[in-house]
């Protein structure tokens, strides 16, 4: 009874220490992925709130090209510093490069397969969210193969070569508009929300300043006819030289 219980426990420790030891890289070859990772792009917008942090996780295989880009659209609150510090880091938690200003980019190539980290602080306001509109993905430059696939693409002709390579530029090329859109669309959100803080700031100027006016006016014709009032004048009661 005891040899078994030995060699069961044996075994259970060595399933954990390959478990522990195993990479992040999925097995190729297989049919299903065995870590799902998600998408390879995201983007969106996100309310940050004062003195607030908000981290995000994306996947990424090693000899990858990882793009982040961010651009504050506007504020809400007391505070109105649009300046946020943006932060990424390896899977295993070190920092690759950080970014503090109201829009900014970080972008490097994936030495490591795992998750990496994104961060944005709005360290600046303690009394004011903002609005911050992120784009961030990862691309590969050239097909992932495994060495099957590589010995199979040998045995092709020249002209499905051709044709894959074809394809696979201008699918590069999509990718790439689709990036320079995002950025358009990113500084379209910001000036428009900035022209519409400005129409508001104008309008409740404007509202001020003519209250302020129709004030003094009032005031001004209130204090001019204090002084052409008349006294009655009467036998006990005479104007004084």
């Amino acid at each position: 009874m005891f040899p078994l219980l030995f060699g069961a426990g044996l075994v259970v420790l060595n399933l954990v220490t390959s478990a522990k030891s195993q990479k992040t890289e999925p097995l190729s070859g297989s049919g299903d992925q065995l870590l799902f990772h998600g998408a390879d792009r995201s983007d969106f917008a996100i309310m940050i709130p004062p003195a607030g942090t908000e981290c995000f996780w994306q996947f990424a295989r090693q000899t990858g090209y990882f793009y982040f880009s961010y651009e504050v659209q506007r504020t809400l609150g007391m505070s109105h510093d649009r300046h946020v510090a943006a932060t990424a880091h390896t899977p295993q938690g070190f920092l690759i490069d950080s970014s503090q200003s109201v829009r900014g980019q970080i972008n490097f190539s994936t030495k490591e397969t795992g998750f990496y980290q994104l961060c944005l602080k709005n360290q600046q306001n303690h009394f004011g969210s903002v609005q911050v509109y992120l784009n961030f993905g990862v691309f590969y430059e050239g097909p992932e193969m495994d060495h099957k696939q590589k010995n199979e693409r040998k045995q092709l002709n020249d002209t499905l070569d051709a044709i894959e390579e074809s394809t696979r530029k201008v699918q590069n090329n999509i990718f790439h508009m689709w990036r320079y859109y995002n950025f358009a669309r990113m500084r379209k959100m910001a000036d428009f929300f900035l022209l519409q803080s400005n129409y508001n700031y104008v309008n409740w100027w404007s509202t001020a300043q003519s209250l302020v006016i129709i004030l003094s006016g009032i005031l001004q014709l209130y204090f001019l006819k204090r002084l052409f009032n008349v006294p009655k004048t009467t036998d006990t009661k005479k104007p004084r030289c």
